[in-house]
């Protein structure tokens, strides 16, 4: 099972969108295996945001993240990284298609209410920057077998 990193933006928090948007995942059958409100500060989002400190709109995003706690969230799933990450949507929300998270959610490129990884070295990087590993939790669900055929995972993990 391959584990992606998902943040909840300010602007889904403040907009009351949290529970919303975790049942999409869970409707899909993700397996949540960390889960938590923090509150981002410069050193985090500099880090995380490092390929955009020298762009013009950098400061606009650093005041957006930090506007309210953010929900960091890791699930697994047989290809969890594409999956999630189509179904954020594109980055600005008005272009995103309907039915994806942005696409319903969302109005703005800024203001997009989800941060999904990319690829897998992304989303290894930022699982660990958002969690220790004492945070990230390995467990069985009974609907296993519903989720998947018996050759597309191993029904007997954990």
């Amino acid at each position: 099972m391959e584990r992606t990193l998902i943040i909840l933006k300010p602007s889904a928090l403040q907009r009351r969108l949290i529970g919303a948007i975790i049942q999409r995942f869970e409707q899909k059958g993700f397996i949540i295996c960390g889960m938590k409100l923090m509150q981002l500060d410069e050193r985090i989002l500099d880090e995380h945001y490092s390929h955009l400190l020298e762009k013009p709109f950098y400061a606009r995003i650093k005041k957006s993240m930090m506007a309210s706690p953010v929900l960091v969230m890791c699930v697994s799933g047989v290809n969890a990284i594409p999956v999630v990450h189509s179904m954020a949507g594109v980055t600005n929300g008005r272009n995103a298609a309907p039915g994806t998270i942005r696409g319903d959610f969302s109005m703005s490129v800024q203001e997009n209410v989800i941060h999904t990884s990319d690829s897998a070295k992304t989303a290894k990087e930022e699982i660990s920057r958002f969690f220790a590993p004492e945070e990230l939790f390995e467990y069985n669900i009974a609907t296993l077998h519903y989720l998947y055929a018996d050759d597309e995972v191993d029904l007997n993990q954990n």
